[in-house]
C-alpha cells in the first residue's frame, strides 16, 4: 500500500489546479491579468495567451503568462524579505484605446490540469481623459488682468474653485465647483504673496493649493489655460504648490507651473491618495518633484505629454556616488514622477536635470490586499536627459510593470532600475539609452525577480552582479565603450530557470575578459547566496556560451550595424550629449539585421527574414520620444 501511495501523492502535487483569471486595471494601450494556482512543483505548466478585438475572427498570440513562485526578494539593510507567491501573470501590448477585447488563456501541464483549462475574459482599454461637455466654464484671471473678462469670473485659482475670500475666509467654501466644471485660467502670472494675509489668490501663508474636491470618471473638473497666452502659476519658492491628495477625476492641462520645490504632491504613503489624476501638455520647470505619490490607493493617473525641467547641472553629468572631480549632487532636483498604485500612464514626457527620471515609489513589501498593489503601470515613449542617478525606475513594481519605447541619454549612475520588483513581470522593452559612464546600464538589485529584458539598444556596459531570478534576455544590443579595463556584461543568475539568447554585444577592447557568470551549482534551481565572486570569467561570447548553455544564438557585433553611431568618450565622463545628435537606426547591410527570435505581440511587424536585435527594426524610422508637441524642438535647451 505504501509503494503505491507514493506515486499517487507525487501526480497530486504535480497537476496544476487552476484559480480564476484576475484582470487587473486596464490602461489605454495594455491589459494585465494573474492567474492563482496550485500544484506544478515543477514548473512545467504553461498559459498560452491570445487576443482579439471583441467582435472579430481572429485571434492574435501573446507572449504566454510568466510563471512566478518560489523566489526570494531581500535586502538586509531595510529587513526586506519576500517570497513571490505561486502566480502566472502577464501582459498583452500596444492595444487600441477604449476597445473592448477577448483574452484567451489555455493552461496546459504535461500532469494534467484541474478546473478551466481554457478561460476568456471581456475587458477594455481605458479612454484617455476628457473634459465633459455638460459642465459650467468658470474664467479665471490673473490679479493684473486688464481686458474684458467673460463671465462668471474669477481672481485667482481658488476663488472659482471653492469661492474662498481672503484672509481667515479663505478656508471658507461655500461655493465649491461642481463635477464636470471645466475652470479656464487666462493668460497671465498667477503668483500668490503668501505673506500677505489679505492676497487675492486666497493662499497665505504656507502657499500651497489644497484641491480636494471629487469630479467623476465621466465628469471630471478641469483646470486648463484659456489658450490666448502663457497662464503661468508661479509658487514663489513654495515647498507644495498643488495638494492634490484627496482628489479625485481632476484634470491640468496647458499650464505653466514653476519655482517650487513639489510641483503636485498626490499621496501620501498609508495616509491618503489621489485618483484619476491628469496632467496633461503642461510645462513644469524650476521645480524639485513634479508630481509624486507614495500611496497604495493612488490609482490611473494619465502623465503625458508635458515638458519637466529641474534643478540639477545642465552643463555636466554628474553621478551622486561618483562625482568626479564635481561637488557630489545636493539634491536640487529630486524626481520628476514617482507614483504607486496601479493602472497608472506615463508617456510622452520630455524630461531633463532631475536625480531620477520616471519612477515607482521603492514601497517595500507589497500589501496583501489585490487593489492595492502596484500593478499595471504603464511608462512609454518618454525622452529623459541628464540625470544624476536613473533614467527609469521600476522598483517597488509587483507585476505587469512596462517600460516601453523610451529614450535616455546621459545618466550619472545607471539606466534602468529594478531594486527590486516583487515577481513581476517588469517589461523593459525598445529602449535606447546611450551615455552612461559608470558601465551599469541595468541596476537590477535587492534581488528581483520577474523581468523581461526585449529589444533595447543599450550603448553602455551592463556590468551588475547583484543577483535576479526568473529573468528572460532576448534581442538586445549591448555596446561597450572601451572604458580601460572594463567587462562588458554580467550574467548574475539566482535561478536556473533564467534565460538569454539572441542578444549582439560589442566587447571592449583590450578589457580582459568580457563576460561575467554567476549561476547557482548543478542541480540547485534557485541559490541567493551565490555573489560575484563565484562568478567564471570568459574574454568570449563563444567560450561563455559553450560553458553555460545560454546565447546559444547571440553575436558579437561592433558600431557598424548602425547607420552611423559613435560611442561616448570614456576620457571625458562629466560631457553632456545631446540626444538630436545621436542616430540608434540600423543598417539593413549590418550583423544584428534578421538575428532576433519571435516574440509574440512584441515583434510581429518585423521586417525582413526574421526580427532585428535592438529597439528599432531596420528600415524603420527613430520614433517620437518625449511630448508630442514638442517634436520637431530639442526641449531642453
Amino acid at each position: 500500500m505504501l509503494t503505491l501511495l507514493f506515486p499517487v501523492m507525487s501526480i497530486a502535487q504535480e497537476k496544476i489546479k487552476t484559480g480564476k483569471i484576475v484582470v487587473e486595471p486596464p490602461t489605454l494601450i495594455s491589459l494585465g491579468f494573474e492567474l492563482d494556482f496550485k500544484g506544478d512543483q515543477n514548473r512545467n505548466a504553461t498559459v498560452h495567451t491570445a487576443y482579439r478585438v471583441s467582435g472579430t475572427k481572429n485571434w492574435k498570440e501573446a507572449l504566454p503568462l510568466l510563471r512566478l513562485g518560489g523566489e526570494r526578494v531581500f535586502r538586509k539593510m531595510e529587513n526586506l524579505e519576500y517570497t513571490v507567491p505561486d502566480l502566472f501573470a502577464g501582459s498583452v501590448f500596444d492595444l487600441l484605446p477604449d476597445t473592448e477585447y477577448e483574452c484567451r488563456f489555455t493552461i496546459k501541464d504535461p500532469e494534467g490540469v484541474e478546473g478551466e483549462s481554457v478561460q476568456i475574459v471581456k475587458v477594455r482599454t481605458r479612454a484617455e481623459p476628457k473634459e465633459s461637455m455638460e459642465g459650467r466654464k468658470l474664467h479665471v484671471y490673473p490679479v493684473d488682468w486688464k481686458g474684458k473678462k467673460e463671465e462668471p469670473s474669477f481672481l485667482g485659482l481658488k476663488a472659482a474653485y471653492y469661492g474662498s475670500g481672503l484672509g481667515d475666509w479663505s478656508v471658507v467654501t461655500e461655493r465649491r465647483v461642481k463635477a464636470g466644471d471645466i475652470i479656464v485660467m487666462h493668460a497671465g502670472l498667477y503668483k500668490a504673496d503668501r505673506l500677505n494675509y489679505v492676497d487675492p489668490n486666497g493662499i497665505p501663508f504656507d502657499g500651497t493649493y489644497v484641491l480636494t474636491i471629487k469630479g467623476t470618471e465621466d465628469k471630471p473638473i478641469v483646470i486648463k489655460g484659456a489658450g490666448d497666452g502663457e497662464t503661468i502659476i508661479d509658487g514663489a519658492g513654495v515647498h507644495t504648490l498643488f495638494d492634490v491628495t484627496a482628489s479625485e477625476n481632476t484634470i491640468f492641462e496647458n499650464l505653466t507651473i514653476r519655482n517650487a520645490d513639489i510641483a503636485f504632491h498626490a499621496g501620501f504613503k498609508d495616509v491618503i491618495g489621489a485618483k484619476n489624476l491628469t496632467i496633461r501638455n503642461c510645462r513644469i520647470e524650476d521645480v524639485g518633484i513634479a508630481l509624486t505619490t507614495e500611496n497604495a490607493n493612488s490609482k490611473n493617473f494619465y502623465i503625458a505629454d508635458n515638458i519637466i525641467i529641474g534643478r540639477e547641472d545642465r552643463y555636466r553629468l554628474i553621478g551622486w556616488a561618483s562625482p568626479g572631480i564635481y561637488p557630489p549632487s545636493q539634491l536640487t532636483g529630486y524626481i520628476a514622477i514617482k507614483v504607486y498604485g496601479s493602472g497608472h500612464v506615463i508617456c510622452n514626457n520630455s524630461i531633463a536635470f532631475f536625480h531620477d527620471g520616471i519612477t515607482i515609489s521603492t514601497y517595500g513589501t507589497p500589501e496583501k490586499e489585490q487593489d492595492l498593489k502596484a500593478v499595471s503601470i504603464d511608462i512609454y515613449e518618454n525622452d529623459i536627459h541628464l540625470v544624476v542617478d536613473d533614467f527609469i525606475e521600476a522598483d517597488g513594481g509587483v507585476h505587469n510593470i512596462r517600460v516601453l519605447r523610451n529614450r535616455g541619454v546621459n545618466a550619472g549612475q545607471c539606466g534602468l532600475s529594478a531594486q527590486p520588483v516583487f515577481g513581476g513581470p517588469a517589461y523593459f522593452i525598445r529602449n535606447v539609452m546611450y551615455n552612461i559612464p559608470n558601465g551599469f546600464a541595468l541596476k537590477f538589485m535587492a534581488k528581483p525577480a520577474g523581468l523581461y529584458v526585449l529589444h533595447n539598444t543599450i550603448i553602455s556596459e551592463n556590468r551588475n552582479t547583484d543577483i535576479y531570478s526568473n529573468a528572460h534576455f532576448q534581442n538586445n544590443l549591448f555596446l561597450g565603450i572601451d572604458a580601460p579595463k572594463r567587462s562588458l556584461t554580467a550574467f548574475p543568475m539566482a535561478t536556473t530557470y533564467s534565460t538569454y539568447d539572441y542578444n549582439g554585444y560589442r566587447p571592449n577592447r583590450g578589457g580582459g575578459n568580457q563576460y561575467y557568470w554567476i549561476a547557482p551549482a548543478d542541480g540547485k534551481m534557485r541559490d541567493y547566496e551565490i555573489t560575484a565572486a563565484n562568478a567564471k570569467a570568459y574574454p568570449t561570447l563563444k567560450s561563455f556560451s559553450e560553458d553555460s548553455g545560454l546565447e546559444k544564438h547571440g553575436v558579437e557585433i561592433d558600431y557598424d550595424v548602425f547607420t552611423n553611431m559613435s560611442p561616448p568618450d570614456p576620457s571625458t565622463p562629466h560631457r553632456v550629449y545631446h540626444a538630436t545628435d545621436i542616430d540608434f537606426t540600423l543598417t539593413q547591410k549590418g550583423i544584428a539585421v534578421d538575428k532576433g527570435m519571435l516574440l509574440p505581440n512584441i515583434n510581429d511587424g518585423f521586417n525582413g527574414k526574421a526580427p532585428d536585435l535592438g529597439a528599432i527594426e531596420a528600415g524603420d524610422p527613430m520614433p517620437i520620444y518625449g511630448a508630442r508637441r514638442n517634436r520637431n524642438q530639442c526641449f531642453y535647451r
